[in-house]
C-alpha cells in the first residue's frame, strides 16, 4: 500500500488558465485525492496496479500549461513524514481511509 502524491504549479494569470487549474483540482478531488497543501494532493493506493491506473487518469487530465509531478511513496515512507509547521494537532501524517484498511 502507498500514496500517490501529485504536486503542481499551474499558471492562473488569465481566466482560461484559472479555469483549467480549477478543473484540474476538481478532477483530483473527484478521484479521491486529499489536499495536503494548496498544490499538493495525495491519494491512497492499495496496490501498484491501482497506482498505474491513477497515473493513466492523471496523464489524460493534465492541463496543457504548467508543471505536474507525481510520485508514489510506500505507506512506510509516508508514515515517516515529519510535519514541521502547522497547528499543534497536526503531529502525524494522514492515515489510510477506513474502507482501505480491510484490504
Amino acid at each position: 500500500m502507498g500514496w500517490m502524491l501529485v504536486v503542481f504549479d499551474l499558471p492562473v494569470m488569465t481566466p482560461p488558465q484559472r479555469k483549467r487549474a480549477t478543473d484540474f483540482r476538481k478532477f483530483l478531488l473527484e478521484q479521491g485525492y486529499l489536499m495536503i497543501q494548496y498544490s499538493v494532493y495525495a491519494r491512497a493506493c492499495v496496490s501498484h496496479n491501482r497506482m498505474q491506473t491513477q497515473m493513466r487518469r492523471l496523464k489524460m487530465n493534465i492541463p496543457p500549461e504548467g508543471h505536474v509531478r507525481a510520485l508514489y511513496v510506500t505507506q512506510a515512507q509516508w508514515e515517516r513524514m515529519y510535519i514541521v509547521h502547522g497547528p499543534p494537532n497536526s503531529d502525524s501524517p494522514e492515515t489510510f481511509p477506513e474502507q482501505l484498511l480491510f484490504w
